[in-house]
């Protein structure tokens, strides 16, 4: 089977590698975003699923809106039998759902967490489980009927970077399979009524005081690797676990301290943070960073 491939980032990267390995899948063209300066030296960096997709000779393109009618008409003019789409985006036009079928893979259990970011909302949120759900596209975001949900347990100390790599290789894995039996599933429509949704996280949702010691958890959770979770100061919290989550502190009292971390008061609970990192300093020890701000036990991290 023919099939043009849709994605940007490390999760559809994946997702295309595994359809490339298989021998009767050909992927005929990838769609990604446009290149983009990264790092403070502002370098033009490739998106993943291009670097995957130059490697194995497939034709990409790059379209900065997907609806111009020059790039739909490209697109038409592409023989396939599916067009698999894994966090490409943009939304597909009508145009481009009427080539082919079009197959989507959301990291989620549809239609709880439509949008941009699912994996973190379900650690915001302190799930027990996640998964990947295929879907036949319409015009919504998100809300076309569902093919097939696999669903995984989440580790109550599982982080939004190892959650991420198991949804990535479920994905994977689901893909070819939804895509050689996709005559035999019957489409199943979205309850509406049931369905949420989820933003594109910035820099500015790390931003934590020391109110909720579970929340705060959860947000350390759902934020790590990035943006990491920092107070008003932009002293970076690493390496934090759940030490209490009832007892009321004054919020940001240093309870008790020793090589391990530092466990720190909430309104509500309690945190034991191991790791800090002081703006534009390296990360250091929960230990030494007290040591050198000669603060401990009753004092405030702030």
């Amino acid at each position: 089977m023919k099939v043009i491939f849709m994605g940007t980032p490390d999760y559809a990267s994946a997702i295309l590698e595994r359809l490339i390995a298989e021998k009767d899948i050909e992927v005929v063209a990838v769609y990604t975003q446009p290149d983009k300066p990264v790092g403070r030296k502002k370098v033009l960096t490739p998106p993943p699923v291009k670097v995957v997709a130059e490697a194995a000779g497939i034709p990409v393109h790059q379209p900065q809106k997907l609806r111009d009618d020059a790039v739909v008409e490209t697109l038409w003019g592409i023989e396939c039998d599916f067009i698999v789409v894994a966090a490409y985006g943009q939304i597909l036009p009508k145009p481009v759902l009427d080539h082919a079928p079009c197959v989507n893979l959301h990291a989620s259990i549809l239609p709880q967490y439509r949008g941009a970011s699912p994996i973190q909302q379900s650690l915001l949120n302190g799930d027990s489980e996640t998964g990947v759900t295929a879907m036949l596209m319409e015009e919504g975001l998100d809300t076309g009927p569902i093919l097939e949900i696999r669903r995984i347990p989440i580790a109550p100390d599982e982080t939004a970077g190892s959650l991420f790599r198991r949804l990535t290789d479920l994905a994977a894995e689901m893909t070819p399979d939804v895509l050689r039996r996709f005559g035999s599933l019957t489409p199943v429509p979205q309850n509406d009524a049931e369905a949420t949704h989820c933003r594109k996280i910035t820099k500015a949702d790390g931003l934590v005081t020391f109110d909720d010691a579970r929340t705060i958890y959860n947000k350390y959770r759902a934020f790590t690797p990035w943006p990491g979770i920092y107070l008003e100061s932009g002293l970076k919290l690493q390496d934090v676990s759940l030490a209490d989550t009832r007892t009321p502190h004054r919020p940001g009292k240093i309870l008790a301290a020793d090589g391990t971390g530092v466990t720190v008061g909430c309104e509500k609970g309690a945190l034991k943070i191991a790791t800090l990192q002081p703006p534009s300093k390296k990360a250091m020890r929960a230990a030494d960073y007290l040591n050198g701000k000669r603060i401990g036990v009753d004092d405030t991290l702030a």
